[in-house]
């Protein structure tokens, strides 16, 4: 009665030990452990692996559920992260469209009569891109913001020939671990501004910037969400035969200095943010612009528009020659593909919102970080840095950032970003991002608490 069922228990495992055994039979092997004689033994597992029983596709199942009922799901929790995946209302709409199978489903579109729809999204996708960040041209998307970096200062390095790169002010820690992957063995230097006050230290600028360095990065607002105008610095950075790369913050973009009017000639950025739920952090979306000087060396796909032999406008693949798929030797990228499903939300979410509804979430992103931030100094949370920032911002907390955050979850709130993760002269140090979706009730919540917190330690 409650045997298991046996038809669901592997489901997706074509073949049985009789199958095996004709299998085996047929290449003239006895046995698995005749194929794996070539393999010493020393590599070979002398007992079997300590793992549970197979189970069935029903009893997966509701091991899973129980996994993910163990989570604490965001829509149950005031969240307030940041740090490079921020959670802004997605519209119903963008769902609705995105997750048509024509979109959903959609392959490769190297086939330009049969792709028109995902090379069309693909295009105002671009041109959507380009008119954000104030360059020439995007790029068909990278997967994600870190690595869309990392490819910038490779193709500013493989432009100028030069081997250093200078990183000025708060860049995301993540982005420079990937950035230090990607050079590893290719005699490339990378020197990382300390950022003493949070800022750009312009003494340090000074001092490391010469005519040896090849790629000037930037992030604004910073990891710190810090906002400045790094015109300076590009202009300073071209001077000297140097690119300067723009790491930005799309929502941002809507109030500050687009890269191209700061002088960018690179400007690289996470996406997630244009119509994408945090999802734990993922998936990630990189957004790539570039001048017109580098169109050619631009890594990834592009789409461009051109003509039928009707005469209808149409779009393709276009400048394919640069990628390693067509001549390797001449490649300036690894990078042959693209996040086409998450541009597609973040083209519908762009087209929807429009310049005056992009404007609109960011003034609501910044009135409810400033708020909270002058709430959060009532109760006894200090602004560590006096820099203009956007929508997020970081405090003093009076007891370590690592236990605020977990005393906070007890209480249902998700309060920020435990900076002392990072550098331990940040361990009291909390970052906290308000977005459009935060009530004044919820901003006040995480004062209450926060407040309850400092109170508790007065109190000892």
């Amino acid at each position: 009665m409650w045997g298991r069922i046996t038809s669901l228990s592997f489901p997706y495992i074509p073949r049985g030990l009789n199958e095996e055994s004709e299998m085996l039979g047929a290449i003239g092997a006895k046995s698995f452990e005749d194929l794996l004689v070539a393999v010493p033994q020393k590599y070979l597992l002398k007992e079997r692996l300590d793992l549970p029983r197979p189970k069935s596709e029903i009893e997966i199942v509701r091991h899973f559920s129980n996994l993910a009922n163990a989570n604490t799901a965001g829509g149950s929790s005031r969240v307030f992260l940041g740090a490079g995946s921020y959670d802004h209302y997605v519209p119903a709409i963008v769902d609705h469209i995105s997750f048509r199978s024509e979109f959903y489903t959609a392959y490769t579109p190297y086939q330009a009569e049969v792709g028109q729809g995902t090379l069309t999204a693909i295009f105002e996708f671009q041109t959507l891109m380009a008119e954000l960040t104030g360059m020439d041209l995007a790029n068909a998307s990278m997967y994600d913001g870190a690595s869309a970096l990392a490819e910038a200062v490779l193709l500013a390095l493989s432009k100028n020939k030069r081997s250093r790169v200078l990183v000025a002010g708060a860049c995301h820690p993540n982005y420079l671990r990937v950035l230090t992957t990607y050079v590893q063995g290719l005699d490339i230097e990378v020197l990382v501004d300390p950022t003493p006050d949070g800022i750009i230290d312009r003494a340090w600028v000074e001092s490391n910037l010469d005519d040896t360095i090849g790629a000037v990065v930037t992030q604004t607002p910073s990891f710190l969400g810090l906002v400045e105008d790094a015109t300076w610095l590009f202009t300073e950075a071209k001077s000297l035969g140097a690119i300067p790369i723009s790491v930005f913050q799309p929502h941002a973009l809507a109030l500050y200095k687009t890269p191209g009017e700061m002088g960018a000639d690179l400007a690289v950025g996470e996406g997630q943010s244009l119509g994408t739920s945090p999802s734990f952090g993922g998936p990630s979306l990189g957004l790539f612009a570039v001048s017109q000087e580098f169109v050619r060396l631009i890594p990834g796909r592009l789409i461009g528009e051109t003509e039928d032999k009707n005469g209808k406008r149409c779009f393709v693949m276009t400048l394919r020659t640069r990628e390693q798929d067509i001549r390797r030797a001449k490649a300036t990228s690894n990078i042959c593909t693209n996040q086409s499903l998450l541009a597609l939300r973040a083209t519908i979410y762009a087209s929807l919102l429009g310049p005056g509804g992009l404007t609109e979430v960011a003034e609501s992103c910044l009135e409810r970080a400033h708020y909270t931030q002058a709430r959060l100094q009532e109760v006894g949370y200090d602004l560590v840095y006096e820099q203009p920032f956007f929508q997020e911002f970081v405090v003093r907390c009076p007891r370590p950032a690592r236990e605020v955050v977990e005393l906070a979850h007890e209480r249902g709130l998700i309060a920020g970003l435990d900076l002392g993760q990072y550098r331990e002269e940040w361990k009291n140090h909390l970052m906290v991002c308000c977005s459009e979706k935060h009530s004044k009730d919820d901003l006040d919540a995480l004062v209450s608490v926060l407040g309850a917190l400092a109170g508790e330690v007065a109190n000892v």
